[in-house]
């Protein structure tokens, strides 16, 4: 939901009504409606991979969710219609098939929803070139935009970074995050590490709500000297401040890693998540062949994070070139790239005075 919310705050001068659109329940409504957008809600679920016993009950959710659409279009009357991803998509791509829409495609691979988004678009927008091959046969307009990052994050530098942490700027600085969630095996590698790696680096570890309790106490057992190089947190609402501040990530390789790390130039260690389709490891596997990343499988992480991690911060040699090559990739100003493509096909419309996300 990120990258939607950038590419709406880039929109922000203009005078045209933005209605959003997500699902029902979860952390999404408190957040758009914070960031003083109307919400509403719709039934969706997907139906690819999922068991014979929940297919049936996800494809009337699917049906319900394609009424609650063209209710809602109805309604709004969209100029414009812009998708970020997922199943919850598709009901109203299906409703407003009609209405010219930009889907953009945050990951490297695209998932089946995406691929099914993407035959109703009007315009595609890309994060990476590799993207682009996926969709070499769409009649839709393809861009490379690259992605589009907060701009809070841009509020912060090392120095500013580090105070918030109460953390050295002039040390090596380890960030360790698993998302709101968090990692559970990237958490536990880590903190079975704690005693080495804080003799080397100082570390900012956002374990997630989690395994946040169990975190808490291992940096209690720590030494006074060991607990002044550790901040721990479940989350940190100043991401910026860590990213800004870090000589080195580890973490998975979900969309935000083509972006936020590229932005900063911040070398990672990824470890793709396992349980899922494999576009994270598609992610990872991109910024490694640019020479930005390496990669640990999670079930090696016990065996292999501390040793790497030793490694490369031992190195800044290797470190500096990662960096360099992390921010190569960076795309500026790649919201307001998408925003002026929402803005070419609401024109030839009605004035393009309505969207819909």
């Amino acid at each position: 939901m990120y990258p939607a919310l950038s590419i709406l705050q880039a929109l922000k001068n203009e005078a045209n009504p933005v209605l959003w659109v997500g699902g029902e329940g979860g952390m999404e409504a408190e957040l758009v409606k914070k960031a003083g957008l109307p919400y509403t809600a719709i039934p969706a679920a997907g139906v690819h991979g999922v068991g014979l016993r929940a297919l049936p009950g996800n494809v009337l959710r699917l049906a319900r969710g394609v009424l609650a659409s063209r209710r809602i279009l109805k309604e709004f009357q969209p100029e414009v219609l812009l998708f970020t991803g997922g199943y919850l998509a598709v009901p109203m791509a299906l409703a407003g098939r009609h209405i010219p829409s930009l889907l953009y495609v945050p990951d490297i691979e695209p998932g089946l929803a995406l691929k099914i988004l993407s035959r109703f678009a009007s315009t595609i927008a890309l994060t990476a070139e590799p993207s682009r091959t996926f969709f070499k046969h769409s009649k839709a307009r393809v861009e490379v935009t690259g992605y589009p990052v907060r701009q809070d994050l841009l509020e912060w530098n090392r120095e500013r970074g580090a105070e918030k942490l109460g953390l050295d700027a002039q040390q090596p600085i380890l960030l360790v995050t698993g998302g709101s969630k968090g990692a559970r095996s990237i958490n536990r590698a880590i903190v079975k590490g704690l005693p080495e790696l804080l003799q080397v680096t100082q570390i900012c570890h956002l374990t997630g709500a989690l395994d946040w309790e169990e975190v808490q106490m291992a940096r209690e057992g720590l030494s006074p000297d060991l607990q002044k190089r550790y901040f721990a947190a479940p989350y940190l609402h100043e991401m910026g401040a860590a990213l800004a501040c870090a000589d080195l990530v580890i973490s998975r390789a979900g969309a935000s890693t083509l972006g936020e790390y590229p932005l900063f130039g911040l070398p990672a260690i990824l470890v793709p998540y396992p349980y899922a389709w494999r576009y994270q490891k598609v992610n990872a596997m991109y910024l490694v062949e640019q020479g930005a990343a390496v990669t640990i499988e999670n079930q090696n992480l016990a065996e292999q994070l501390v040793p790497t991690v030793l490694s490369l911060i031992g190195s800044p040699e290797k470190l500096a070139a990662m960096r360099k090559a992390m921010r190569t990739l960076h795309r500026p100003q790649a919201a307001e790239r998408i925003a002026s493509l929402v803005l070419a096909l609401a024109q030839p419309q009605h004035g393009g005075n309505s969207w819909s996300v």
